[in-house]
């Protein structure tokens, strides 16, 4: 196999709400953490289980979307890609940290679970009530049927 790739998939919980902020050239950025928790039986056949913490960089439209509709606690999907970056903390030590930057996000679990805070999740112009990012830089929506009829068009379903 030749070349490399970056790709992460996690399903978790957010750890908070996501904080939109402004570039100075006006792109919206979202920040959030999301926590994955992994789950076994030691060799005394106790349970155990280990939580990992990511954070999640969301940028664009997709940023606006994830400030809108997700909370602290909601389960969700996150497609993306692994980032580092430095920067230097507030004592001028040079540290790195490792984001998550989302491409493409899909939240998990029922609509009348928790809420957003404007209406529900349908008014996304989604489906399924679950707003998501196209990963896509335009962030264009390709591809999703229309908010108003519900679902494919008979001919378009592969089966």
């Amino acid at each position: 196999m030749s070349g490399s790739l970056n790709k992460v998939m996690l399903i978790g919980n957010l750890g908070r709400d996501p904080e939109l902020k402004a570039t100075p050239s006006g792109q919206s950025v979202a920040r959030f953490s999301v926590a994955t928790t992994e789950t076994w039986k030691n060799q005394q056949g106790e349970k155990q289980s280990k939580t990992e913490w990511h954070n999640i960089v969301v940028w664009g439209k997709q940023a606006e979307i994830a400030e809108k509709y997700l909370r602290k606690g909601k389960q969700i999907l996150i497609e993306g890609r692994i980032q580092y970056r430095e920067y230097t903390d507030q004592a001028g030590v040079k540290k790195t940290a490792c984001d998550i930057r989302c491409d493409n996000f899909v939240m998990l679990g029922r609509a009348d679970e928790g809420g957003s805070r404007e209406g529900g999740a349908r008014d996304s112009g989604g489906y399924g009530g679950r707003p998501s990012g196209s990963g896509s830089q335009d962030f264009e929506d390709h591809g999703a049927p229309p908010a108003s009829g519900g679902g494919f068009p008979d001919d378009d379903i592969p089966f």
